[in-house]
């Protein structure tokens, strides 16, 4: 097997078959394989029927000109690197082809440095396209291995808000066998808890990006299935913005939301009279989000006190740390509103 690497070969357009052979000679030295090509119909002749590493043409043709055959070239879709050979008074030819796509160009001369400068700008010229061959290669790689990345992301987070459904189902079987109303509850209040993970879960499943979540959807999603759940004469009004925060936050928010949408079901009504609960979302400045849960009850003790366990706002304080954020109950006339700070993805993220 030969693992010697292939030998460039490039294609020289000239009408001057001394200088051809020449260049043909030294060009071979330097291990390249030069083919001729006497005029621009030979040339156009050659390029589409053979490949070529690079080409060098020079201006002034028996049959058109070297720009005629760059511009097809280009226009063709070619890149096989073009480097145009010129007089030393024709530095407007020099620019011209530069604008049609050849990527040098080198001063024809008799001097002793017109075959190294020839050589070098080729050698220059393959490498550049290599080097973009080789990028171009990695993009589509890379772009290939975040998309198989993304799906199986996206599976996983299918795989694991299936589980949680099921852990879920299990719990609410578990609650209709109970006698105890304690018991029910406590399995509820767990029903609930898992439901804010499960749906982050499925949040990620079903969006465009497998990192963030649009926590407005996500809140409105999780809320839809406490309706069902709610007292007779709560009624649940959402409103949010557009906010996306990481998966990690939108669990915790996601918990928090649920704790508190739990506990003024249950304590802000006790004649069971019901009465209006509203959850808002909001952007409060650039990469910052702000969620108000509020309710027209009869007002709840600061969140320094516990009622029951006090495990659901051990719970929501611990969330609400892990967020980095800040959370305030502002007294108000009448119910209680709850109020959480969080920092949010910035709208040009990532």
């Amino acid at each position: 097997m030969n693992d010697a690497p292939e030998r460039p070969r490039i294609l020289y357009i000239d009408d001057d078959p001394v200088l051809a052979r020449l260049i043909q000679k030294a060009l071979a030295r330097a291990g390249m394989e030069v083919i001729h090509a006497p005029d621009a119909d030979e040339a156009n002749r050659l390029l589409a029927a053979e490949p070529f590493h690079a080409v060098v043409l020079d201006h002034y043709l028996p049959s058109g000109t070297g720009l005629e055959i760059l511009g097809r070239m280009r226009a063709g879709g070619s890149r096989v690197p073009a480097i145009y050979v010129t007089g030393s008074s024709e530095a407007t030819i020099a620019v011209a082809a530069l604008k049609a796509g050849a990527d040098d160009y080198v001063i024809k001369s008799a001097t002793d440095e017109f075959l190294p400068l020839l050589q070098r700008s080729i050698r220059q010229a393959i490498a550049k396209v290599e080097l973009e061959q080789a990028k171009a290669r990695a993009d589509a790689e890379t772009r290939a291995a975040r998309a198989r990345a993304e799906m199986l992301l996206s599976e996983v987070h299918h795989r694991v808000a299936n589980s949680l459904a099921m852990v879920q189902s299990l719990l609410r079987l578990q609650a209709q066998a109970s006698g105890s109303d304690e018991v029910k509850t406590a399995l509820a209040e767990a029903q609930g808890r898992i439901g804010a993970v499960a749906a982050v879960h499925r949040s990620l499943y079903l969006g465009n990006e497998g990192r963030q979540v649009e926590l407005g959807n996500y809140l409105r999603t999780m809320l839809a299935d406490f309706t069902a759940t709610l007292p007779p004469g709560v009624q649940l009004d959402v409103s949010t913005e557009t906010v996306h925060v990481g998966a990690d936050r939108a669990v915790c928010l996601g918990v928090v939301v649920s704790e508190l949408v739990t506990n003024a079901a249950k304590y802000a009504w006790p004649s069971g009279n019901g009465g209006q609960l509203s959850v808002r979302l909001a952007v409060s400045e650039p990469g910052r989000g702000r969620l108000e849960v509020c309710d027209d009850g009869i007002g709840s003790s600061p969140l320094t006190e516990s009622r029951g366990t006090g495990l659901g706002r051990r719970l929501m304080r611990a969330m609400v740390d892990q967020l980095g954020g800040t959370v305030e109950q502002p007294a108000t006339a009448a119910g209680t509103c709850v109020i959480i700070d969080f920092e949010a993805e910035s709208e040009t993220a990532d």
